[in-house]
């Protein structure tokens, strides 16, 4: 790839993007560069990947040819018109903010530009990512390919219509927090049985890891995988009826289902 890869940002999410970049070789340390609102953000970043960093986001905004927006959605309104000017038609802009649509960034700079609106998850920082991908019409085929490949490099990245986007905010975005309530509730109870707690949390993550994968893996259904766990008169079974009896596939729906409400409303905004 080689372009340079601009960051106006540089926190955890940026971080992950930028070693994820390094890691499988889509640029070197020369082709990336960011911006930060602290000095001490711009030492970390240095020192950490050996990249240049700046607080002057249009020095950024100017170099990067594919530019990553990196900031909380509300520093949007902040941000996009300090560096508006200085951005290019032929920059590609990536947008990794939740409740900033395409078409509500796209006003926001005022022009056309090349836009693409991602929705990455915190597993990036450990190379797991789920990223949904929408570009606008402006962005070709290939240089979506560039942008689906920076995904791809710290987990995996999957090109949705943007009218998916709240749902894959509900699914992958915001998803991790539901599984570390699992995985913490699941803990406290083998604790209760006697288990000490690093013990148990370690059987508890280790376990939801390995259904992950086996769903990814083995490309079987779900239910078909549960079934297969659920001998009669067993264990599992039982656990399973008592979690059924408590509506546990009903409140992840209700949740899930929330969390996407609450993204449209924020779009709306």
């Amino acid at each position: 790839m080689e372009k340079m890869i601009g960051f106006i940002g540089g926190g955890n999410m940026a971080s992950a993007i930028i070693g994820g970049i390094l890691e499988a070789g889509l640029a070197g340390k020369d082709s990336l560069l960011a911006s930060c609102k602290s000095q001490n953000s711009v030492d970390r970043l240095v020192n950490q990947f050996g990249i240049f960093a700046t607080t002057d986001n249009k020095e950024v905004a100017k170099k990067a040819e594919i530019l990553f927006l990196a900031v909380k959605p509300n520093m949007f309104a902040t941000v996009i018109p300090e560096i508006k000017d200085v951005v290019g038609e032929k920059q590609i802009v990536v947008s990794i903010a939740a409740g900033q649509t395409i078409e509500a960034i796209e006003a926001a700079f005022g022009k056309e530009i090349k836009l693409v609106r991602v929705m990455p998850n915190t597993p990036a920082l450990v190379g797991a990512a789920m990223s949904g991908i929408s570009p606008n019409a402006l962005v070709s085929d290939e240089e979506l390919q560039e942008v689906v490949a920076i995904f791809e490099s710290f987990g995996e990245a999957e090109v949705v219509p943007e009218s998916m986007m709240d749902a894959v905010i509900g699914v992958s975005g915001s998803s991790p927090a539901y599984v570390y309530m699992f995985i913490e509730a699941m803990a406290d109870a083998a604790v209760a049985d006697g288990m000490p707690r690093a013990k148990a949390y370690k059987f508890a993550a280790q376990a939801v890891l390995g259904a992950a994968k086996m769903v990814l893996e083995t490309g079987e259904h779900p239910g078909a995988l549960k079934d297969a766990v659920c001998s009669p008169g067993g264990t599992t079974i039982e656990a399973v009826a008592k979690l059924e009896e408590s509506g546990f596939r009903q409140s992840v729906i209700a949740a899930q289902r929330a969390c996407v409400q609450k993204s449209k409303d924020m779009s709306k905004n």
